[in-house]
């Protein structure tokens, strides 16, 4: 890994050995693909959940050659994890011995992290055959604060990107309305947009401000 692991605690105190569990759970990732660039985790407990079942949010986020994973578990239904970008599915754990939880807790995400590391590394390797041409949309939302937004296709459908997955770190850049090209993938939490480039093109926004502005 070419970036220390990033390790957060949110609302809680630290607990005994949860770091050391963090950090060889983030060593294995590397048996299954070994140019992860940066590992990030951050453990919660939200706010209200304090006695009441000590309910635990697990997000890791993993930087790899031009692309971002991102994993969330939390707490609510009844089966684990899936990508950031809308809908998570959640886990409840048990009330009655929380640190064996939070640990079940860290494991699941850390085995779905495996198998996504997995399915990535053999599309790599060109064992997964993927030959599609680039797609075109228009960014049709930006949280530049979270790092991530969605893009509009032409038969109307959204898809989800993460700052890192547009070429020339050029998410900065983007607006609303911009045009960019980009390759579909299908996230385990649905579409997802990898290799973001910009178009020449100027935002849909600017190029109607201009012609108001021309025929005033």
């Amino acid at each position: 890994m070419q970036l220390p692991l990033q390790i957060t605690f949110r609302n809680m105190e630290r607990v005994a050995g949860i770091e050391e569990l963090l950090r060889a759970e983030a060593e294995k990732l590397e048996t299954f693909y070994n140019q992860i660039m940066g590992c990030r985790v951050a453990v919660e407990m939200p706010h209200g959940h304090h006695g009441k079942g000590n309910l635990y949010h697990i997000r890791i986020d993993l930087t790899l050659p031009g692309k971002e994973l991102v994993i969330k578990h939390e707490p609510g239904l009844s089966k684990g994890i899936r990508q950031a970008g809308g809908r998570e599915m959640q886990k409840r754990l048990e009330v009655g011995a929380p640190h064996r939880d939070l640990r079940l807790a860290i494991r699941d995400a850390f085995k779905v992290a495996g198998r996504r590391l997995q399915d990535y590394a053999r599309r790599q390797r060109g064992d997964v055959k993927t030959h599609e041409a680039p797609s075109i949309g228009r960014v049709s939302k930006l949280l530049l604060g979270e790092g991530y937004g969605f893009l509009i296709t032409p038969d109307g459908r959204e898809v989800y990107f993460h700052e890192r997955s547009v070429l020339n770190r050029g998410f900065r850049r983007l607006k609303v309305g911009s045009e960019v090209s980009f390759v579909e993938e299908q996230g385990e939490n649905g579409p997802q947009a990898s290799t973001v480039r910009i178009s020449g093109k100027r935002p849909i926004r600017q190029v109607a401000e201009k012609r108001g502005a021309a025929a005033g």
